[in-house]
């Protein structure tokens, strides 16, 4: 049998900064195309929403991805992650009863090593 290795306490250090460091820059693209940051790193029981961000009466739910290519992240997004996200979105709107708004989406903002990053609006549905 061939054991499965877990990361080292180094390795899952430098994936959790690499992480920080692509939501900074995800913070930064929505910034400059007109978003205000309504909450970062939004936790509940069912999952959690690493950026919400409102422009004009438009929520957007984004999820950031890291890895070493843009193609790699855009992959990276499983149905499970986004059915938790959905339902953590759920949460968040429930709690916000002065929040008025039209429409809302669910996007990824794809980072990569030496990559400017891509911002896929409405990258997936709610599921």
């Amino acid at each position: 049998m061939t054991e499965k290795k877990t990361p080292s306490a180094k390795k899952r250090k430098q994936t959790y900064e690499a992480g920080l460091f692509a939501e900074f820059w995800a913070k930064i693209i929505l910034r400059l195309k007109g978003y205000s940051l309504l909450e970062e790193r939004y936790k509940t029981q069912a999952g959690e929403i690493d950026l919400i961000a409102k422009r004009g009466a438009h929520i957007s739910f984004v999820e950031v991805k890291y890895r070493k290519t843009l193609e790699e992240a855009a992959f990276s997004l499983s149905d499970h992650q986004k059915k938790r996200i959905n339902k953590a979105a759920l949460i968040w709107l429930s709690k916000q009863s002065d929040l008025r708004y039209d429409s809302l989406s669910f996007d990824v903002i794809l980072c990569a090593p030496w990559t400017f990053p891509a911002h896929m609006k409405n990258a997936f549905e709610e599921l």
